[in-house]
């Protein structure tokens, strides 16, 4: 290779390098030229260049003897074969190394968050950045001063700390009472800030920056789009808030959240409605279903919705079919009718649930009022609302922002610290977004660089990196421009006409609806009719006649009851069921002993029912005792004698007299039964109820022994059979543990089925 073919090339470089000192031209092209005074200069930008470049600088090396008339003892000519790139491949920015980044103490009140934990530390040092960490600013998040020194961290003082050239916080800088001076004074000119800084709200906050030169990525103007999940510290920090919120509330919650039964009563879960799908919204509902409550959520987006569903929750929607679909993972706002529509579910709902969380926010405005003052008001007394919109306003009329506080009976709870309440998890995962984001914006492995482009595309790093600097070396930024090809949602596709008259047709009108109703009537007393025609004798119809009566009494006596005294209902239900001893007396004949094994089966079937009675009233006592607190006013149940005593009493005496009154016995015998299950319907009367229970028993017996008359014999063998009974099921229902209680409900509901079969 000839120097002449050498330069006559436009893609080649020409360098002569004299060893020992002397001038080194060195030709970029043919209007470039750059003088370097020695040779070992030319050498280190030539590294510099070959380092720097991801292609191949050098594709061939020549060498020839220099000519030249001065005699040099070691002295040589280079050629090098180049790519054109070699002019601009060199990285722009600053060495990581050459970089300090600080981590202050945040001093804002009851904040316990740290912006870098000791593995984000680890991290960066790996990147090549230094850090330094002012002494005790992990304490409060459970990371001590040794964990950093030993992730490679220095331990310095907060002047230091802050004069450091990238500054990473959880809050935004602010008045540092301690020193007397607002940090961002102590903050080194041209640093970068990277923390929650919220520029629409801290107008005053940005200028300070501005004549600082600083350049400020804003960690709550990472745009939501798929790209920037791993940095997205507003998602990270509603997960913690969500979970939390759950927790406040269930720990101000007077009863489980989950539903119990229990040998005390029934238990029912708690109703948490849930107002915004967003990220924390969808975490509360997640943590309110792990711990069993019945959860509603409420959106305007139909894909929240989907997310409340696949979560367990049961989604609530209006009439009005308005999408809710916004940009950057926030809803829009609705039409007028559409909120007056949500406002009036959200006034029944709260009449129903027992807790309230709200999550609805405006970026940039104040959150919006969805739950009014008389809507609070009419809650149940012991009901709890939580605010997690409370540091923007609340979405809560009655909330006080930042306290705990109670109104007409409802607990509030309106902190504006949610995720700063479990400052370890917090810390941990913010830690993870800034140094996931400082990794994203700045991919050079070696240099630290930020290129913000004002034209980008949706969904884009280009997008992540120009919505979160919100300011460039002193410039505001703020707000970002719109990206490009931002996606519009697809518009509904139209029904087609065999759609829409397949929805006319499902559609019912007022006649159609009352149509069914009179066909429904109108079915049921044809069937009585029927029944009445092909009855076999009138023992039919009168036995058809009392179950048809009894169910439906039945239906609305039981409906109503208080879900604590379940338990007790079943057992004095269970009680009640022992009159299928008046089958077994019936049944029953000989003189002091049966004679054949009808008569036997019919002693066995007295004696269980008897043990089901006396057993069945004797529980049903233990479980409302079980209710009785020693604060409660004396009881004096034993005058529920003086009409039992009169019914069973008055009886006897005319039926001595000569008079046969069973019928009305019998009737007497029902009602109490049933006045029994009503009492049991309420707390109040419940002990009522159970007197009544026995009351109606005891007079159906007594008027089952009137009617059959036996022989002072057969009389003795009855009373035998039922007073062993008896004493049985006493024994059993005194010797049981208040835990097995419910069990032995079963066993002796068990045993009124064994009675049943045997007559």
């Amino acid at each position: 290779t000839s120097s002449g073919s050498l330069e006559s090339s436009p893609v080649l470089h020409r360098a002569r390098t004299v060893c020992k000192g002397g001038v080194l031209p060195v030709l970029l092209s043919s209007s470039w030229c750059v003088s370097v005074g020695c040779a070992c200069t030319m050498a280190s930008l030539l590294r510099v260049l070959t380092t720097s470049c991801s292609a191949p600088v050098f594709s061939g090396v020549s060498s020839v003897k220099l000519q030249s008339g001065r005699t040099i003892k070691s002295s040589c000519l280079r050629f090098f074969r180049t790519h054109q790139v070699l002019g601009r491949c060199a990285s722009p920015g600053i060495p990581y190394k050459q970089l300090t980044v600080g981590v202050p103490k945040e001093i804002l009140q009851n904040e316990r968050r740290v912006a870098l934990s000791p593995a984000g530390v680890q991290a960066l040092i790996k990147q090549g950045f230094n850090v330094v960490v002012e002494s005790g600013a992990g304490e409060p998040s459970k990371f001590a001063d040794e964990q950093y020194t030993q992730a490679g961290a220095t331990i310095k003082d907060i002047k230091d700390v802050l004069a450091s050239d990238v500054v990473v916080k959880v809050r935004a800088p602010t008045f540092n009472p301690a020193s007397g001076v607002h940090e961002v004074e102590m903050m080194k000119e041209a640093a970068t800030l990277i923390s929650f800084i919220y520029p629409a709200q801290n107008p005053e906050l940005m200028d300070m920056l501005s004549q600082k030169k600083a350049t400020v990525l804003a960690m709550d103007q990472v745009p939501r789009v798929t790209i920037a999940q791993g940095y997205d510290a507003l998602s990270s920090m509603a997960n913690i808030a969500g979970y939390k919120a759950v927790v406040l509330a269930a720990n101000s919650f007077g009863r489980f959240f989950t539903g119990q039964i229990t040998a005390a009563g029934k238990v029912p879960p708690a109703k948490v409605l849930i107002i915004g799908g967003g990220v924390a919204g969808l975490a509360a509902a997640g943590t309110a279903r792990a711990m069993g409550a019945i959860v509603r959520g409420f959106d305007t987006r139909a894909a929240a919705l989907e997310q409340f569903k696949s979560l367990g929750a049961e989604p609530l929607e209006v009439d009005i079919k308005e999408s809710g679909e916004g940009q950057g993972g926030y809803a829009k706002e609705m039409s007028k009718e559409f909120i007056e529509a949500e406002m009036k579910l959200f006034a029944k709902q709260c009449q129903e649930v027992d807790i309230v969380i709200s999550t609805a926010l405006i970026p940039g405005r104040r959150a919006p009022i969805l739950i009014t003052k008389p809507m609070v008001e009419s809650m149940k007394d012991g009901s709890v609302v939580v605010d997690l919109a409370a540091e923007a306003g609340g979405n809560i009329e009655t909330t006080v922002p930042g306290e705990l506080s109670v109104h007409k009976g409802v607990t509030h709870i309106g902190y504006t610290d949610l995720p700063s309440r479990l400052p370890t998890q917090s810390s941990t995962l913010y830690s993870n977004n800034i140094t996931k984001l400082m990794r994203a914006v700045s991919p050079d492995k070696d240099n630290f660089f930020l290129d913000v482009k004002d034209v980008f595309d949706y969904g884009t790093m280009d997008h992540v990196v120009r919505g979160s600097v919100v300011m460039q070396n002193g410039k505001n930024l703020f707000p970002a421009p719109q990206p490009n090809n931002v996606p519009v949602a697809a518009p509904p596709k139209p029904k087609s006409v065999q759609e829409l008259e397949a929805e006319k047709a499902a559609q019912i009108s007022p006649f159609r609806a009352t149509l069914t109703t009179a066909g429904a009537y109108t079915g049921g007393v044809a069937t009585l009719l029927g029944l009445g025609l092909s009855a076999p004798n009138a023992a039919f119809t009168q036995m058809v006649t009392t179950f048809g009566l009894a169910g439906i009494v039945g239906y609305h006596t039981v409906w109503g009851v208080t879900p604590a005294l379940h338990s007790p209902l079943m057992s004095v239900t269970n009680a009640i069921s022992g009159l299928t001893a008046v089958g077994g007396l019936s049944l029953m004949g000989g003189g002091y002993t049966p004679t054949t094994t009808a008569e036997t089966l019919a002693v066995l079937a007295a004696f269980i029912s008897s043990v089901n009675i006396a057993g069945g009233f004797l529980v049903t006592q233990k479980m409302l005792d079980m209710f009785k607190r020693p604060t409660d006013p004396p009881e004096h149940n034993y005058l529920y004698l003086l009409p039992g005593g009169v019914f069973v009493g008055g009886y006897a005496a005319a039926l001595q007299s000569g008079y046969n009154i069973e019928q009305m016995m019998y009737l007497g015998s029902g009602m109490c039964c049933v006045g029994a299950l009503a009492g049991l319907s309420n707390q109040t009367t419940a002990r009522l109820g159970n007197a009544l229970g026995m009351m109606g028993v005891a007079g159906g017996i007594a008027a089952t022994l009137g009617a059959l008359k036996p022989s002072p014999e057969l009389l003795a063998q009855m009373s035998a059979a039922m007073a062993v009974g008896g004493t049985a099921g006493l024994a059993i229902a005194k010797r049981i543990q208040i835990t097995d209680l419910p069990q032995l409900v079963a066993a002796f509901h068990s045993l009124v089925g064994l009675a049943a079969v045997l007559t």
